[in-house]
């Protein structure tokens, strides 16, 4: 079986560092499945979840609120602000950041303060659905 090199990395550390038959980043413009020998690729990431395959099983699928990904035929890296793997998010905690944050948006004095409460509800419902699909088995 042929693997390749796969790393996420935060700030605060490295969330993941092995070999792996493919992993599916969530690209900017679509997801976007990485195999050993894949062409060299720069690519934005988007609010979303790596799944990281070893063979046909799904290792471990992992929410990313965006960042960085570099891909080149020997290996992967993504540099993301936070991840988090999926099973650990709890869909009524979202709910209560979302209704948090649809009043911090309601409360907002500043386009700057607005801006950043928008982008931080974006992301909680992104969240929030990749729990609900995981739930279903999607």
């Amino acid at each position: 079986m042929e693997t390749i090199p796969f790393t996420l990395v935060s700030p605060e550390k490295i969330l993941l560092d092995q070999n792996v038959s493919m992993v599916v980043i969530p690209g900017l413009d679509g997801d976007i499945g990485i195999l050993p020998g894949h062409a060299p690729l720069l690519s934005l990431l988007r609010p979303g979840v790596i799944t990281v395959y070893e063979e046909a099983k799904i290792l471990v699928r992992i929410f990313v609120d965006g960042g960085f990904s570099e891909v080149t035929p020997e290996r992967c890296v993504a540099l993301v602000t936070e991840g988090v793997p999926l099973e650990a998010l709890d869909k009524a905690s979202l709910e209560i950041e979302i209704r948090n944050l649809i009043e911090d948006i309601a409360d907002s004095r500043t386009a700057e303060e607005r801006k950043i409460a928008d982008q931080n509800l974006s992301i909680a419902q992104t969240k929030l659905l990749e729990v609900i699909a995981h739930q279903k088995g999607l």
